[in-house]
């Protein structure tokens, strides 16, 4: 469990740094804020220097998951954009008026997996009746927090449509964001790990063991949208950027699934 304290760590840190640096300052006299799902890192950073290099302004990302950057936004975190890796924390800030009507955009979509180490030979069929606790041999599973994580609920929920989540549920190795699952199993410490598919192919030192069928989990759907506090004139811009042509190769080049519906019904 390192990784996850590590990861806590890093984010506690960053927050303060942000809170610092941001507080007490007009908007325009800082960068755009957004806070992120961990899994969205590699494509949203390159999405944000696109949109950089394009506009001449600057976003700082904090990228933690989706349940933690909701509970910070509320407790007056300084973001000015929430990009959350499910419906439900989204809808946590929405019922909590962190969020301005008519902003909000689900944007992407992602497919949960099944991963191992890179050099692991392990062969796994993602079927009803799952015996899972027999090829793990005694080691863990690595998945986000059950109860909190987006990815980790989806991963429940799938273990639990196959008829494998009994026989396991003693064995996982619980992490506050879905890249702390991933960097057990990439740095061997954990034989296999549940994680979005994006975050499969941002990892060289992991291989994809199998895909979660369609049905097994609620759909994966990433809702975006601008805070209530927040008046930043970047914020709307940025939205925008992110919804549309020039964005969307990045990504897709990660393996998200560009949706491109509007919900103004927040």
């Amino acid at each position: 469990m390192r990784a996850a304290r590590s990861t806590r760590g890093a984010f506690t840190a960053l927050v303060i740094g942000l809170a610092l640096a941001c507080s007490g300052l007009p908007a325009q006299a800082r960068d755009v804020v957004v806070f992120a799902a961990a899994s969205l890192k590699n494509a949203l950073d390159d999405a944000a220097a696109a949109w950089s290099r394009e506009s001449g302004r600057k976003a700082v990302i904090s990228y933690a998951g989706s349940n933690v950057l909701a509970k910070q936004i509320e407790a007056g975190a300084p973001a000015d954009v929430f990009f959350s890796a499910d419906l439900d924390w989204m809808k946590y800030a929405i019922s909590r008026n962190l969020i301005r009507p008519g902003t909000r955009l689900d944007l992407l979509g992602n497919d949960l997996v099944l991963i191992a180490p890179k050099g692991s030979a392990v062969q796994v069929s993602l079927r009803p009746d799952l015996d899972l606790a027999s090829v793990l041999a005694g080691g863990r599973l690595a998945m986000g927090h059950v109860d909190a994580v987006p990815a980790g609920k989806y991963g429940k929920a799938g273990l639990e449509k196959l008829g494998a989540w009994n026989g396991i549920k003693d064995r996982i190795a619980q992490t506050e964001n879905v890249r702390a699952a991933l960097l057990l199993v990439s740095h061997g410490e954990a034989p296999l790990g549940i994680v979005y598919k994006t975050d499969a192919v941002s990892e060289p030192n992991v291989r994809i063991v199998g895909i979660f069928p369609e049905g097994t989990h609620p759909p994966i759907v990433y809702p975006v949208a601008i805070t209530q506090d927040s008046m930043h004139p970047d914020a709307a811009p940025l939205l925008e950027f992110l919804r549309s042509a020039k964005a969307r190769p990045f990504f897709e080049k990660q393996g998200f699934k560009v949706l491109n519906t509007a919900d103004s019904g927040s």
